[in-house]
């Protein structure tokens, strides 16, 4: 987890950290002069905790999805690390690669042995590289249905950390059948004998998300968003042009409440104040918990009436009218 001294900030984080500067500046004033400023720093600190609170419980849906894309932010392997123990990664599509934008394999959760199968964004510019940003190849979700299958062969159920601005739109990805891979996902999932939960923990952007992205449950942590389309797309296909992203975002209804409302997930994993990137342990430990007693119920559930209610679930969501 960043430091204070190397955290990045987005613009309306600006006053913590303006806070932040100012105990820094304070504390080296004290090895300086030897004066105890003990009990102003303190202030400055339950601060910054306060002005965490207000931030968040105030941002628009175009800042929900900056928070969303914040380069601290924790990504799937970070959630395996700190909620799991005896993490074993499997690799490879058995077909044409390893993508390395998709990640998964069995660990333990709580004594629970889960399949858990995520995207990986890469947390410096080298690694953004070499995971693609998070957008995987056809390869990708066919290794993530090859684990999801393998996972339904031990009777294990599946979690599955969605984070992708989308899957990879190359002309290769399109040659190698990105489509065809993503549909059999979704084919597979919705009949697939073991529980799954799906969760948002940051980008759930189209198909990228949806081809990991059908559940008994779907749950998305509280500054994410979920839609067909990112707002700067959306905003260039509309007006032909960005400006008008933070339009685009509130009327996509892409936050975790606007979804909750539209039924198309079942409920808010909520995170630390001020977003998961300032306590990746805490943040950890919110879906953690959140997950333990999920699994649980959705295990005392007959395999046939879980898929029936799956199948159920989705054939529900949308809106339409009949003339």
């Amino acid at each position: 987890m960043p430091t204070d001294a190397n955290r990045q900030f987005l613009d309306f984080e600006k006053p913590i950290k303006d806070l932040i500067d100012e105990i820094q500046t304070m504390k080296h004033r004290q090895e300086k002069t030897k004066i105890d400023f003990t009990d102003s720093i303190q202030k400055l600190e339950a601060g910054i905790l306060e002005k965490r609170k207000e931030i968040t419980q105030s941002l628009s849906s175009w800042q929900r999805v900056q928070l969303s894309r914040h380069p601290d932010r924790p990504y799937t392997l970070k959630y395996i690390e700190k909620m799991t123990t005896n993490f074993v990664e499997l690799f490879g599509d058995r077909n044409v690669k390893d993508d390395k934008a998709m990640v998964g394999g069995f660990a333990s959760l709580d004594g629970e042995t889960v399949m858990i199968i995520g995207q990986q964004k890469g947390i410096n510019t080298k690694m953004r590289q070499m995971r693609n940003f998070g957008m995987a190849n056809p390869e990708g979700y066919r290794k993530a249905l090859r684990l999801m299958k393998l996972a339904e062969k031990f009777n294990k159920p599946i979690i599955t950390l969605i984070d992708t601005p989308g899957a990879y739109p190359g002309l290769e990805a399109e040659e190698r059948g990105q489509g065809e891979a993503i549909a059999r996902n979704i084919y597979e999932m919705i009949r697939l004998s073991v529980p799954v939960i799906c969760v948002i923990i940051g980008e759930g952007a189209s198909g990228g998300a949806l081809g990991i992205g059908v559940g008994d449950k779907v749950f998305m942590m509280e500054n994410t968003w979920y839609t067909v389309i990112s707002p700067e797309s959306c905003s260039s296909i509309l007006w032909r042009s960005w400006d008008k992203k933070e339009v685009a975002a509130e009327q996509l209804k892409l936050t975790a409440k606007d979804n909750l409302q539209n039924g198309i997930i079942d409920d808010i994993i909520p995170e630390p104040e001020g977003g998961a990137h300032w306590d990746y342990d805490a943040a950890a430990r919110m879906l953690k918990e959140f997950l333990i007693p999920v699994i649980k119920e959705l295990k005392e559930i007959p395999t046939e009436k879980r898929i029936n209610d799956r199948i159920i679930k989705y054939g529900k969501m949308g809106f339409w009218e009949e003339d």
